[in-house]
């Protein structure tokens, strides 16, 4: 079977081969993304293989079918940048990675905490410069502090977990299914208001859907503690970058650690460090001292990408031999 693969870098060409190495597949690695305008691309292809910021909405997809695509492989988790229905009226089936390597996140996440909270970022960068001094440096310990995890799946309850016992936070959650092993260890589960009203931290580990589109926005953010520290290393439109700015400017927020951007299709992933962007909001964000923002590389550990790629071929496979998916996602899945 013929792959054409979107929006490759060198890691997901060496993993991708690697794992290729027990399937013998036909890929080819395509380092533009899937558009419109691209998706002529795959003519001659049975599957294509896209990330997350790839575009397959319904137009994309009709481009795909026309070009004999029948099989939609996410290497990731997140789904939202399908149109499910479209894929399913056209016939092109569509699977996913649903757990590939939650400790990759779930460290990242408590990572990404603690250099903001501990202003270790900012050190580093002194540092450099042979500024061995520490005003301005001053931070918080998280023993005791009441930290909220907003969705308690593999990614969620591994933070939740490590926040607790780790570290001794006071860590409430909010997940419409309730972890009773976090219970045990004294995790609190409550009405996600009351999280995003009570916490001092706030970690975001939920999938983007209309429910949970700009969960963080204006409201949330004006009823919230002052000074509440956010991190969000899930999908970037659960937070409303404009009302975070405006809530940053008048310092009700303390600190903001964000591997993810609403809009950051067409600048994630790519070096753009000689170019001028025009995304007013992602530099106005870069410009506050306590926002430390990373290019989307939670996921990024050996393991993990060791995992999308056999996942994602395996799957692949399951297809061609006419098997089950077990990865597979259907629009009438997702609504219930």
């Amino acid at each position: 079977m013929r792959i054409a693969v979107y929006g490759t870098r060198s890691y997901d060409r060496t993993f991708l081969s690697a794992a290729n190495a027990d399937h013998g597949f036909d890929l080819q690695f395509l380092d533009a993304p899937l558009t419109l305008s691209t998706a002529r691309l795959a003519e001659g292809h049975e599957a294509v293989c896209v990330f997350v910021n790839d575009k397959a909405d319904r137009a994309v997809l009709e481009a795909l079918a026309s070009a004999g695509v029948r099989l939609l492989a996410l290497r990731c988790a997140g789904y939202n940048n399908v149109d499910l229905a479209a894929a399913d009226r056209l016939g092109i089936a569509v699977v996913r990675v649903p757990a590939y390597s939650p400790h990759a996140v779930a460290e990242f996440t408590v990572g990404l905490l603690l250099s903001l909270d501990r202003k270790i970022h900012r050190a580093w960068s002194r540092v450099r410069e042979n500024n061995f001094a520490l005003d301005g440096l001053v931070g918080r310990n998280l023993h005791g502090r009441v930290a909220g995890v907003v969705g308690t799946g593999q990614i969620g309850a591994l933070v939740a977990r490590t926040l607790r016992a780790g570290f001794g936070c006071d860590v409430l959650a909010s997940d419409p299914v309730v972890d009773e092993g976090l219970v045990e260890i004294g995790v609190r589960y409550v009405e996600r208001e009351a999280l995003l009203r009570e916490s001092e931290i706030v970690t975001l580990h939920c999938p983007l859907t209309p429910d949970t589109y700009h969960l963080i926005d204006a409201a949330v953010l004006v009823a919230a503690r002052p000074g509440l520290v956010v991190v969000n290393t899930s999908r970037g439109a659960l937070i409303d970058t404009a009302a975070l700015i405006e809530a940053l400017k008048q310092r009700r927020v303390g600190g903001v650690a964000l591997d993810v951007y609403e809009q950051e299709a067409g600048v994630f992933f790519d070096d753009l460090s000689s170019e001028i962007i025009d995304d007013d909001l992602l530099q106005r964000l870069l410009t506050f001292p306590n926002v430390l923002m990373t290019g989307h590389q939670a996921f990024l550990t050996e393991e993990a990408l060791d995992a999308i790629a056999r996942t994602t071929l395996q799957s692949v496979s399951d297809f061609a031999a006419g098997r089950a998916l077990p990865n597979r996602i259907r629009s009438e899945t997702v609504r219930s």
